[in-house]
């Protein structure tokens, strides 16, 4: 049996749905899932009177997801792990022996701002395998995968993943590259130098180079190549994976440094996931400072 895919579970509406998404795909894969909790006891003392019942209520957390777990999914093999320490390396710990790491996104937001917890986008950070975020409003019937690209070495390992995904899943494929042209103001300024139509058509052919080869890799698979300009990258992933199956981004991009653990366009989509949105880490790239 091969490694699993590793689910962790807080008892929010959000693992709820991450542990059912995980379900699926592991029944898909034929792969074991692991549940893991995390019992964040760094500051207690050892002769902290709640210390066991923390504990005991964990484990319940656990047996219950299990039981939960085996009743829909009675064919995946379900394991469960209360481990102690903070989510974020708990999980980081698990991703070393997991196929994937599948968390769920935080529903709840502070008034025009962010979500309230950042656990995500530590889990995607700090894992050393791919991790899928899952919005709590988890859709079925949703089609399509689509995938960030800038040409980078990390956005060629997610279409590699994104286009293997939608061809077993017989999905159609959406290859999207997303750049702000720079060269607005130059051509306000003068706009016979050609500069923005130079950068567009640059853009393209990374797009096209990108999606070189899926035909023949996957000739039963549809790809679509999508270019955006003058919007942010991540406000138009979001957008266009709006209804898609999944949503497929590399952790970092080609502007990112070696000191960078995620890259801002991942950073950016994992704080408003449209659909189950999953972080490639097929293979750790150098980047030079």
């Amino acid at each position: 049996m091969g490694k699993p895919i590793v689910v962790g579970i807080n008892g929010s509406a959000g693992s709820e749905a991450a542990l059912t998404w995980a379900l699926t795909r592991a029944a898909r894969d034929k792969a074991p899932v692991l549940i893991v909790h995390a019992v964040d006891d760094r500051w207690m003392s050892p002769e902290f009177q709640y210390h066991e019942i923390i504990r005991e209520s964990g484990m319940d957390l656990l047996q219950k997801a299990q039981s939960s777990a085996r009743r829909h999914a009675p064919d995946v093999d379900v394991d469960i792990d209360l481990r102690h320490g903070s989510e974020g390396s708990v999980l980081r710990d698990a991703s070393n022996q997991a196929a994937l790491v599948v968390v769920g996104a935080h529903g709840k937001r502070w008034p025009n701002a962010g979500p309230l917890t950042d656990r995500a986008l530590q889990v995607v950070a700090a894992s050393e395998c791919p991790v899928a975020v899952i919005p709590v409003n988890l859709a079925t019937a949703d089609r399509g995968v689509v995938v960030g690209v800038d040409g980078s070495e990390e956005s060629l390992q997610a279409v590699a993943f994104a286009a293997a995904e939608a061809d077993l899943g017989g999905d159609e494929l959406t290859v999207v590259l997303v750049f702000k042209s720079t060269a607005r103001w130059v051509e306000i300024q003068s706009p016979s130098s050609g500069l923005a139509e130079r950068m567009v058509e640059e853009n393209r052919i990374v797009l096209a180079e990108s999606a070189a080869g899926l035909g023949g890799q996957y000739p039963d698979l549809t790809v679509h190549q999508r270019l955006e300009t003058n919007i942010e990258p991540a406000k138009a992933l979001v957008n266009i994976a709006d209804g898609a199956r999944l949503l497929v981004i590399g952790s970092r991009g080609r502007s990112g440094f070696s000191r960078t653990v995620l890259g801002s366009t991942a950073h950016a989509v994992l704080l408003g996931v449209p659909c189950p949105t999953l972080v490639t880490r097929v293979h750790r790239v150098k980047h030079g400072d």
